[in-house]
């Protein structure tokens, strides 16, 4: 994208904030005051809209206007309350079914495109008119020649080059901030850009979206509390995304739930046990759990289910971040300070040389006053968010695969409580927690850990054996030839032998797996090593 393009499309935004009568905002934004002369200059601040919208539709309408890309950041604005005036959540959160459709022709001629026949011949009946419509794409419904109820979701017509072009504007502003911002490049701007565009292209790649859904249907296949989807592979291509159509209430229809006669207590328990399985048993999760994409299953009101959709955006953790996570979980239980603020330098999050007792000291003025809450009122993710917020006082770096996860659990938590006030999350989410803790020092799931994630020890194991009937050997040898020496040779091997038992049992330690094999392989090889040592010094 040259530097006209970019002039260009800089030049429209600033005449649709303008329009908005928005540019007043940039006077509360300090990195974006010195544009203020160019919006004072503008023409067309004298060409503002002439209606009296509060400034919350306002912004939602600019957003609109300026295209997908901005109301996707709408979406995610929408989802984090913690951080916006009520008003605007409010109104944010109607871009997440309220965007206008693109004509019907167009869908036709996608499908037309994609199958190179008309959409009558490809389904047994289509309706052209969309009956939801989204800043990516639309949906449609259709019917297969077999008779199953589908849903055809189809991505908007030149999509990908109108976001790349905003991409590049990201990136531009990205660029400035790191360079002339000491507290913006410690969020890591290219990085964050950089995440937002892998999110926004794996959406834009619906055969992508089809295989997350999938595999979170296997996930919780045979479950009573969920229900995702089947995908029709056949039918699906990268603009292009056939799936079963669900029948249910909308998550936020409290009224409409309540005359189905829904257990409405046991569906908001159910929403954040399921979070949690995703996130601790799967390290597979649903990451754009809006109202819109949730619906409920009423066939059976006292075991409702929730029935997921759109899985464009899903999120995981590394192992590593998955057990530091849980263990900062486990130490908020326990009230123990020092944990957590050690687990945030175990995992790398703040930096090294981090006074661990400032650090503890920060991290009490934060968690105090919530354990003076009842448990009801208690929020994971409000905890995750005031925790980084102190963090990044003491110069945590953007984490972006923990802000998603901090994203989301706010937006369950939000759903939960708007379901069922008085929901307790602890109780809700402690069970999966404890379960995932237990599992952790489970042999088979221990044994498929370290063959998975250490392919070199795994190796080293696997030849244990012989290594340690040719050290044995070496160490006859060596005291046959020169038995009033010392084998120098047979020390470092047994050493090394050592410090292989020593790294065996400090991965024990941070798998939680004291009393498991790796236990014992860790002993047994440090004992060798020192047997071995022994063996090689003189008589």
């Amino acid at each position: 994208m040259n530097q006209f393009k970019i002039v260009a499309r800089v030049l429209k935004i600033q005449k649709i904030l303008v329009y908005y009568h928005l540019d007043d905002l940039i006077e509360d934004i300090p990195i974006l005051k010195p544009l203020q002369w160019f919006f004072y200059l503008s023409p067309k601040r004298w060409l503002r809209n002439k209606s009296k919208e509060p400034q919350a539709e306002r912004i939602r309408q600019a957003l609109e206007t300026l295209g997908p890309l901005y109301v996707k950041f709408g979406q995610s604005l929408s989802t984090r309350p913690d951080l916006l005036p009520a008003d605007i959540a409010k109104e944010l959160a109607k871009l997440q079914d309220n965007v206008p459709a693109f004509p019907a022709e167009q869908a036709k001629q996608a499908i037309e495109m994609a199958f190179d026949q008309p959409a009558e011949q490809v389904f047994k009946s289509f309706e052209a008119d969309a009956f939801a419509s989204a800043s990516i794409a639309q949906a449609h419904l259709a019917q297969l020649h077999t008779g199953e109820e589908v849903v055809v979701k189809i991505l908007r017509p030149g999509i990908m080059a109108a976001i790349e072009q905003d991409m590049q504007i990201l990136f531009v502003l990205a660029r400035l901030v790191e360079k002339y911002s000491q507290e913006g490049r410690r969020l890591k701007p290219l990085e964050v850009v950089g995440d937002y565009q892998k999110v926004v292209h794996n959406e834009l790649d619906l055969m992508r979206e089809a295989a997350n859904c999938a595999q979170i249907g296997r996930n919780w296949e045979g479950s009573d509390i969920i229900r995702v989807p089947a995908i029709h592979w056949d039918y699906c291509r990268h603009n292009i995304l056939v799936q079963e159509r669900i029948h249910g209430i909308p998550i936020n229809d409290i009224d409409g739930l309540l005359e189905a006669g829904v257990d409405i207590h046991q569906l908001a328990k159910n929403g954040v046990k399921i979070f949690f399985t995703q996130v601790f048993h799967h390290n597979l999760f649903h990451a754009d759990m809006h109202p819109g994409n949730v619906f409920v299953d009423i066939t059976d009101p006292e075991q409702p289910k929730y029935a997921a959709v759109d899985f464009g955006i899903v999120g995981s953790l590394e192992d590593r971040d998955l057990r530091y996570l849980a263990r900062n979980f486990a130490a908020f239980f326990d009230q123990d300070y020092n944990k957590i603020a050690h687990c945030f330098l175990d995992a790398g999050w703040v930096p090294r040389e981090t006074r661990v007792d400032e650090f503890e000291a920060s991290i009490r003025t934060v968690c105090d006053p919530i354990f003076d809450k009842p448990l009801k009122d208690i929020s994971f993710g409000q905890l995750l968010f005031q925790l980084f917020q102190t963090a990044r006082q003491f110069k945590m770096e953007n984490q972006p695969q923990l802000v998603q996860l901090e994203k989301t659990l706010l937006n369950v938590e939000g759903l939960g409580r708007q379901l069922y006030p008085d929901l307790d999350l602890v109780a809700a989410a402690k069970p999966v927690l404890d379960d995932w803790r237990d599992k952790q020092t489970d042999l088979k799931a221990l044994v498929k850990k370290i063959r998975h994630d250490a392919p070199e020890l795994r190796e080293t194991l696997e030849h244990l054996p012989r290594l340690a009937r040719k050290l044995l050997e070496d160490s006859r040898q060596a005291r046959r030839a020169q038995p009033q020496t010392v084998d120098v040779g047979i020390i470092f091997k047994s050493l090394y032998l050592s410090i292989i038992g020593m790294a065996l049992f400090i991965s024990g330690i941070t798998l939680l797996a004291i009393k498991s094999i790796t236990y014992w392989f860790a002993w047994i090889m440090i004992t060798l090593g020192v047997v071995l040592t022994i063996r090689a010094k003189p008589k």
